[in-house]
This record gives C-alpha cells, structure tokens and sequence, in this order.
C-alpha cells in the first residue's frame, strides 16, 4: 500500500475505497513510519504543527439511567465514582478559569443522564453566559439527547460546540447500549447543526468492534459533517460490562488515527479518552494524525496532567494552539 498516494488523495477531496481503509488498519508494524508520515501530510496542511488542548468538566456525575456498557456512570456499572447533582454555577466558572490556565482553547460541560432537563438546560445557559463574560473561554456542552429547543438555548446563550459521540458503527451500536438508538443520536446531531452549533462527534475503539465498523464509523462522521472528531479508546474500568475488553495496542491505536484523517482530512481530530492508558510512551506519535488531546483528566478517569501536555508537544517541535478569536 502506497500510504503517500492515499494522503495525496485525502488532499484532493477523494474519498478513500474502502479496501484502502482496511489496508491501512492492517498495516505491518514496520510500515508505521511510512503511514504516520503520510497522516502528517494531511495534518500538516491543515493545521500546520499546532496542537489544540480542550478540559473537560464534569457537571453532573453518575445517577444515569442509560446502560452505555463502556461508562462508568452507566446504570449498569457499580464502579465506585462519585456521584452528585449538577454543579453550581460558581464551580463551574472556577473550572473554566482553571482550563484557561492550563491553555485550552475549548472548555467542555458534561452532564450524565439520558439528556438534560429543562432546569438544567437553563441552569447550563446562565453559566455558560457567565463564563463567556468573565474568562472570554469557548465553551462545548455534552449532554445527551436534546430536541431542537433545547439546542437553540444552549445557541443563544454563546454555546460554540456540542458533542454528542456515535460510539460505534450503526450495525455494531446495539452490542454497546439498549435505551436508545443510532437514529436518537444522529438526531440530536441535526438539533444541534439547525441551531447553528459547531458538531462535535466520534467514537470508542476497542469495545469488540470489526474493522469494517471503524470504517463504517469514519465514513458516517464524514457523511454527516462533523466538525470535531474525538478518537476515544477504551479504558476497560472494573465493574462496567467492558471491564475485561483489552484488545487494543498502541499501533492499532496510531493506524486508527490515521485512518480517521485521511477519511476526515481538513476536521479537528482529537485524541480522547484513553489515551494515556492505551498508546502509553508512544502517545507524542498521536499527534502526527491528529490535532488535538485532552488533559487534566477525562469524566471519572485521570489523565495526563496539562504540564505534561505542553512538554509532550514541545518536544515533538510542535507548538500550542492559541483560541480563536471571540
């Protein structure tokens, strides 16, 4: 396989043929180098050496209905996390500074549960607009199912990015949950591109997926335009349905990576949740495919502290990316 053929044609808009995504996850182990340099192509043309950092919040911890076999908030998990309501306004601006400092051009608000109440929906609004008005940060909200009111709240009051993950392929999704479909979360998708919100979607790897799902999840994610993909991997926790799933290795992440670029070439892909625990000494190698990361720790899982971040990024001779401009 000529990986530098398959960026050429990422950078002219072709969509790669399906037995080209294959070749790439079944890449030898030898052949990483030619495949990252050619990921580094595409990257590279659009977003230069820069790497984003995003925090994420969590909002509101556990007390889920939902039977997500991967989540440690799910109902069917008794992992020993925290559980409490929905954070006060205060803690929530006291985090957004806190993400400014650490030099992260995006601040998340992740709330657990099957999709946010009316209350919390407005409880949400005020402090976004309140953080928007005190640390100028731009704020992404996770928060489950949402109809088209809701969306255009979080809209007006200066909400930039919603994320609401697929997970997984359509054909694979019921193995992962039960309480709701792939049709609720691609609607909640259009809710919020009619509101005028930038997307925010992606998926887990590791959770007994085929190559043809990763695939499939890729070519949906391109199909439907989003405009940040996050690459997640699973972080087996104890007591959740998925606590004995360890089957990823750190080149099977990497080749993963760079098959989300060269499907979704100019769009911010971001190394999520897992990280640390699956790529381990070869995460700086991430960064060729992808753009962005997280640091300072995921919902109910630690993770790379944002010091560690930053020196990560400036050994590679990469450099931090700065906010956009309110």
């Amino acid at each position: 396989m000529d990986f530098q053929q398959l960026a050429d044609k990422a950078l002219q808009g072709v969509l790669p043929e399906r037995a080209e995504l294959k070749a790439v996850l079944d890449a030898a182990d030898e052949e990483l180098p030619e495949l990252l340099s050619a990921a580094f192509k595409v990257r590279h043309r659009y977003y230069g050496k820069r790497v984003q950092i995003h925090v994420l919040q969590n909002a509101k911890s556990g007390l889920c209905p939902e039977d997500c076999h991967y989540c440690s908030q799910s109902s069917v998990s008794e992992a020993p996390i925290d559980r409490y309501p929905f954070m006060s306004k205060e803690k929530l601006i006291e985090g957004a500074k806190a993400a400014k400092a650490a030099g992260a051009v995006r601040y998340c608000i992740v709330n657990s549960g099957r999709g946010p109440t009316n209350k919390e929906i407005d409880e949400i609004a005020e402090a976004v607009r309140e953080i928007r008005k005190e640390t100028g940060m731009n704020v992404c909200c996770s928060l489950g199912l949402m109809n088209q009111d809701k969306t255009e709240k979080l809209k007006a009051a200066g909400v930039g990015r919603v994320n609401h993950n697929l997970n997984t392929s359509r054909a694979h999704h019921p193995e992962i949950v039960t309480t709701h479909t792939y049709d609720d979360r691609l609607a909640t998708i259009e809710n919020v591109k009619h509101a005028g919100i930038g997307t925010c979607s992606g998926g887990i790897i590791g959770m007994g997926e085929s190559d043809e799902d990763i695939i499939d999840l890729a070519l949906t994610l391109r199909a439907v335009d989003i405009d940040s993909i996050p690459v997640n991997f699973l972080n087996s926790i104890p007591t959740t349905p998925f606590e004995s799933k360890r089957e990823l290795t750190p080149q099977r992440c990497l080749k993963t990576l760079c098959l989300f670029r060269f499907v979704n070439p100019s769009k911010e892909i971001r190394v999520a949740g897992g990280r640390e625990v699956n790529l381990r000494s070869l995460q700086p190698l991430s960064l060729y495919p992808a753009n962005s990361i997280f640091v300072n720790g995921y919902l109910t899982t630690p993770g790379q502290a944002a010091s560690d971040a930053h020196q990560m990024i400036s050994d590679l001779g990469f450099e931090l990316d700065s906010p956009a401009p309110i």
